[in-house]
C-alpha cells in the first residue's frame, strides 16, 4: 500500500513526500546532470515508499508538442547525415518538426544533450550516445520515447536501431583475406576498447577473432585514432612512420578510412583499405573506397517510425537490426 487510498502515485506525490519540487523529481528520474546524492536518496526513498512507477503514458496527458529531438555526436560524419535525411523523410507528411542537439564530449558523452532535448518537452528522441549507460537511458525512457541509434542494447524500456556490425566486419575481413592479405591492421576509436557492445567495439572484436581463427593473431595490429579524417590521417601516418608492416587496413568507419588513405598516399605506400558505412564521398572516383554499406536513410526512417509507434501506444521494446552489404571499389587490391 502507498497510503494514497488505492490510487497510483503521481510525480507530484513523490515531490511532496520528498520535500522537493516536481522538477527535481523529474531530474532524478532522468539521472540529469547536477543532481546531488542527497536529493537522489530522498526522491528514491519517496518513490519506494509510494510504489511510484513512472510511465510514458502519463506524458501523453499533457498533449504533444509535435517535435522530436535528434542527438548526434559528430556532424562531420556523413553516415549520420544519411540517418538525419531518413528521419526528415519520415516526417514529411506529419506535423512534426525536428530539434537537433550536438553531444558534448566526456564521460557522459551524449547524455546531457539528450536531457536538454527532454527538458524542451520533445515528444521523443533519437540518439547516438555510445557511452551513456543503459540505466541512465532507461530513466529517460520512463518519460519520453527513446530510440538509441547504433546500439545493441536489449532494454525493455527503449528501442534500438543498428546495423549487424559483426556480419559487416566479417564481410570486410573476408574480402581482405580473400585478396591474399594476412597482415591486416584495424583502425578504430578509443571507445572500441571500452564498450565491446558498441558498433566499434563489435567491429574490433570481430576483427581480432577473425585474425585468430585464421591463425594470424600475432599479426593483428590495432591503430587507435580520435574521431575525424584529420585524426585518422595523423594516426595512420604515425603508424607508417613507426614501421607498420600491414598490407591492409580495416577502418572502423569511412571517415577514418579516408584519413588513412591520405596518409598512405603521402607516404608513397601501397596499403589496401576497407571502410565501413558507405558514405557518399566513398564512391568518388578519386577515392573509390571499398566499404561496408549500412542503409543509413532506411535506418533513420525506421527510427522515427519507432517513436511514432510508441506515441500510438506500443509498449514492447523493439530492437531492429539492418543487414550490411560489401561494396567493392578500388581501394582494396590483391597482394
Amino acid at each position: 500500500m502507498n497510503g494514497l487510498g488505492g490510487r497510483a502515485a503521481t510525480i507530484n506525490d513523490v515531490a511532496v513526500a520528498a520535500g522537493v519540487s516536481r522538477a527535481a523529481v523529474s531530474k532524478v528520474l532522468r539521472d540529469a546532470y547536477g543532481v546531488s546524492d542527497s536529493m537522489r536518496e530522498r526522491v528514491t526513498a519517496a518513490m519506494t515508499e509510494l510504489n511510484y512507477r513512472p510511465r510514458v503514458a502519463a506524458r501523453a496527458m499533457r498533449g504533444r508538442t509535435f517535435t522530436f529531438g535528434i542527438e548526434l555526436p559528430d556532424f562531420s560524419n556523413q553516415f549520420f547525415t544519411r540517418m538525419l535525411t531518413g528521419a526528415l523523410q519520415a516526417l514529411e507528411e506529419t506535423r512534426y518538426q525536428v530539434v537537433i542537439a550536438p553531444a558534448e564530449r566526456g564521460s557522459r558523452y551524449g547524455l546531457r544533450a539528450i536531457e536538454a532535448l527532454v527538458d524542451r518537452q520533445v515528444d521523443g528522441v533519437v540518439a547516438v550516445a555510445p557511452r551513456a549507460t543503459p540505466e541512465s537511458l532507461e530513466r529517460i525512457a520512463a518519460h519520453t520515447p527513446l530510440v538509441m541509434f547504433g546500439r545493441h542494447d536489449t532494454s525493455d524500456d527503449y528501442d534500438t536501431v543498428a546495423g549487424d556490425d559483426v556480419a559487416g566486419a566479417v564481410l570486410a575481413m573476408e574480402h581482405l583475406l580473400g585478396l591474399g592479405h594476412t597482415d591486416i591492421a584495424h583502425l578504430t576509436l578509443p571507445e572500441a576498447d571500452v564498450d565491446l557492445s558498441s558498433p566499434h567495439g563489435l567491429r574490433r572484436t570481430t576483427y581480432l577473432s577473425t585474425m585468430a581463427e585464421r591463425g594470424l593473431a600475432d599479426r593483428a595490429v590495432i591503430i587507435t585514432s580520435d574521431e575525424g579524417q584529420d585524426a585518422a590521417y595523423r594516426a595512420t601516418a604515425q603508424a607508417l612512420s613507426d614501421g607498420l608492416r600491414s598490407t591492409a587496413i580495416f577502418a572502423a568507419h569511412d571517415e577514418l578510412a579516408i584519413g588513412a588513405l591520405r596518409a598512405i598516399t603521402e607516404a608513397g605506400r601501397t596499403v589496401s583499405v576497407v571502410g565501413y558505412d558507405d558514405v557518399p564521398i566513398a564512391s568518388y572516383p578519386g577515392i573509390g573506397l571499398t566499404t561496408v554499406h549500412q542503409p543509413g536513410v532506411e535506418m533513420g526512417v525506421r527510427s522515427i517510425g519507432l517513436l511514432l509507434e510508441r506515441l500510438d501506444g506500443r509498449t514492447e521494446a523493439v530492437h531492429e537490426v539492418f543487414d550490411p552489404e560489401l561494396i567493392v571499389r578500388s581501394s582494396a587490391k590483391a597482394v
